[in-house]
């Protein structure tokens, strides 16, 4: 429970952090180890930092807009050919903009423009991350939806495919040389005052 008597729960990334603030729901879920309910399962607010850029706050449909959007754009990306994603309700848009992203969100009140932001890769790459863990989350019961990714073609030879695959074939590689530094054995030191017949016999 936080101070406010509800639950708060946060995600973060290097330029991104999600906040989400609300109430278990007592007559529906089992309690936890210390007795009380486990699960945020009424959603009463939540907050998108993104650093300097903006700070995004909005109710449920707000949210579940901007995770319907940028859940199938980024497949998009992967899959090598970008195509602009707009929600239901029209409220969130990302879109290819230059070498980035458009990320533009329209307010639910009249006579608010839109607020439009410039994402690179690493950002979108951090908001999604942020959103990947509030789905993938077992303390959050708010049952999101997470939109249906139809198969696309992979274009392996696209700038943004070898953008978004080599930090992950990197660390690959990273962690397959560090097994098998771990594993192969350590040679024994030769005495420069043997001689090559000795080395050899052994």
């Amino acid at each position: 429970m936080n101070s406010f008597g509800g639950m708060a729960l946060r995600y973060e990334q290097s330029s991104c952090r999600l906040e989400l603030k609300g109430f278990p729901d007592v007559s529906a879920q089992p309690l936890g180890v210390d007795g009380r309910p486990s699960l945020l399962a009424i959603l009463t607010s939540w907050e998108l930092n993104l650093g300097q850029r903006a700070s995004l706050q909005g109710k449920r449909e707000h949210l579940e807009a901007l995770v319907e959007t940028a859940l199938p754009y980024v497949r998009s990306i992967v899959s090598g050919v970008r195509h602009k994603q707009t929600s239901k309700t029209a409220v969130v848009i990302l879109a290819p903009r230059g070498r980035g992203h458009q990320l533009q969100l329209h307010s639910s009140q009249p006579n608010i423009p839109p607020l439009d932001l410039q994402l690179d890769d690493a950002e979108l790459a951090d908001l999604t991350q942020c959103l990947d863990q509030m789905l993938l989350d077992p303390r959050q019961g708010l049952r999101f939806e997470i939109p249906a990714l139809k198969p696309q073609k992979l274009v392996s030879t696209g700038p943004s495919m070898q953008h978004w695959a080599a930090p992950a074939v990197a660390m690959a590689a990273i962690s397959v040389c560090a097994l098998v530094a771990v594993f192969l054995p350590i040679p024994k030191p030769i005495n420069p005052t043997q001689t090559t017949e000795q080395v050899q016999k052994r």
